[in-house]
């Protein structure tokens, strides 16, 4: 599967949302939406190029279910971030300084 092929319906069930609400799938297409541009940021590869990589497809699950789950407007000072998702970016980052 691509990133490009990823669908509201299927970030809702990943999210465990049984029936998804007008706002719920507003705010899963919103939080797709800034999930594949952190990841195109963080690695600095387009659109195409985050296509080839399957294994960002387990990244934008777990951002958005992230997103999905903490979307309460608090700050915590602890924020720490996910391994999997450090991990799999860091391996196709191509825009280390």
């Amino acid at each position: 599967m691509k990133v490009s092929e990823l669908t509201v319906a299927e970030l809702a069930s990943y999210c465990r949302i049984a029936e998804p609400t007008p706002e719920d799938l507003s705010f899963l297409s919103q939080a797709l939406a800034a999930t594949k541009a952190y990841i195109k940021s963080y690695t600095g590869l387009n659109d195409e190029s985050v296509d080839k990589h399957d294994d960002f497809v387990i990244v934008v699950y777990i951002l958005v279910q992230d997103m999905y789950d903490n979307r309460a407007m608090y700050i915590d000072s602890h924020i720490v971030p996910n391994a999997t998702v450090e991990t799999i970016l860091g391996m196709h980052s191509v825009n280390l300084l």
